[in-house]
């Protein structure tokens, strides 16, 4: 049994990725009764979903190897349970700090920072530790990044080990500077990441750290946030899903050719490791473009709101949370405690919690999620008693994890020797919340 101190893995485990077959979620009453001797509010992962979902993104890689994005889970038991149960241990953090931390915990030798870090005391602990600094690779864009280093930890260290990253945003206008002039301007589609686009900036970069010496480039990432986290199949919206597929396809297309032409490039002065790219809704499309040995993904393992939208693939929902009722204000209406968990991103509606069970609920607009109480509508309320619950899921994968600092785990099974399969509590795990750690 995991205990909420534990270090070891997840147990409880019935199940190899491999074999993995869709599971039917638990439902309220399962939930309920898995859960009936816990105080909400409360979180839960539901381990046969996290299963069936790890064994798809493992499938929709395509032999590639998955670098499980840890800022999607959050938690170091389930990062552990994720790397055991499909073989994939390579490890993509969002933070210096946390990569030092999963590393001296023994959760991996092989770990990418995938975003630039100016934590200038984590700088100083990677050098003072050899055998992290052979473990973890930080990532660059800038020349900029290297006279942050340098500052931070001076030329008397081990060497570090770097992944530069390109920008994967498409450019529609790129080829056609005069018309981008006429319109003032070349749309920017996708996240605003690297500086570094072209063969020619790649090569510049490789040579700015080749001159500084005792670095040595290991890796090239590049992020397409327009394909692997925009949903091509937004509900009731059919003008903007086919908007989406088609700046979806001709994004894809563009930057296949271009991120080929970099990595060959790179590959001119320097040997790699690893080429990343992709992420949990781009997996199939970045996996088969022969430039990349590797693939990211994490929000896919747990499932949230935001990765329904999508025509390929659709994650069961891993991680939900449950709030007590405790108000009846009316007819048709219940006020749950808390609630207002809201996921980072552009403000609007796709970034609130969603009540999940019993079905039939949604938040108000007057209030929506509310920071110490929430109340929900529809017919479903009126059988709300004080006390009982309501499940909800995030729109996010890991920021859950900031709110509640354990997961209490979830797991289909029967009793031994006989039984009917019911839903129960096998174990309980602390969320790097509830081991002390937070990481921005």
């Amino acid at each position: 049994m995991v205990s909420a101190t534990s270090s070891t893995p997840v147990s409880g485990s019935t199940g190899h990725a491999a074999g993995a077959s869709e599971p039917n979620g638990p439902g309220i009453d399962d939930l309920d009764a898995a859960t009936g001797e816990l105080d909400a509010p409360l979180a839960v992962i539901d381990l046969d979903a996290l299963r069936y979902n790890a064994a798809e993104l493992v499938r929709r890689a395509s032999g590639r190897p998955v670098r499980w994005a840890t800022k999607s889970v959050r938690c170091r038991a389930l990062i552990r349970y994720a790397t055991e149960l499909t073989g994939c241990s390579r490890l993509m953090c969002y933070s210096l700090a946390e990569a030092l931390w999963l590393y001296r915990e023994g959760l991996g030798d092989d770990i990418l920072v995938a975003y630039p870090t100016a934590d200038r005391a984590a700088l100083r602990a990677l050098a003072a530790d050899p055998g992290a600094a052979h473990a973890i690779a930080i990532t660059v864009d800038a020349p900029r990044h290297l006279d942050l280093v340098d500052a931070a930890v001076g030329a008397s260290r081990p060497e570090i080990r770097l992944c530069l990253e390109i920008d994967a945003a498409w450019q529609p206008l790129a080829d056609a500077p005069l018309l981008g002039s006429v319109l003032r301007g070349n749309p920017h589609i996708g996240a605003l990441r690297s500086p570094v686009r072209t063969e020619a900036q790649a090569r510049a970069l490789v040579e700015a750290v080749l001159d500084r010496g005792n670095y040595r480039i290991v890796g090239l990432m590049a992020y397409e946030g327009q394909i692997a986290g925009l949903g091509d199949a937004p509900p009731r919206r059919p003008l903007r899903a086919a908007a989406v597929r088609w700046v979806q396809r001709r994004s894809a297309a563009e930057l296949a050719e271009r991120r080929a032409a970099v990595v060959r490039a790179v590959r001119e002065l320097v040997p790699l490791e690893f080429v990343n790219g992709g992420g949990t809704g781009s997996l199939e499309r970045t996996a088969a473009e022969p430039a990349v040995t590797e693939v990211a993904a994490g929000s896919g393992l747990i499932g949230p709101t935001l990765f329904d939208t999508y025509r390929t693939f659709r994650p069961r929902p891993a991680a939900l949370f449950a709030l007590p009722v405790v108000r009846r204000p009316g007819p048709r209406v219940a006020t749950v405690f808390g609630g207002g968990y809201l996921a980072s991103g552009p403000a609007g509606a796709d970034r609130v919690p969603t009540p999940y069970l019993p079905a039939g609920l949604r938040l108000t607009a007057a209030e929506g999620a509310g920071e110490v109480q929430t109340p929900v509508t529809g017919p479903a309320a009126d059988r709300l008693r004080l006390g009982d619950r309501v499940w909800f899921r995030h729109a996010k994968a890991g920021e859950l994890a900031e709110r509640f600092s354990r997961y209490h785990l979830l797991e289909k099974s029967a009793p031994s020797g006989s039984g009917t399969a019911k839903t129960r509590l096998v174990g309980t795990v602390p969320t790097y919340r509830g081991e002390g750690k937070s990481f921005g």
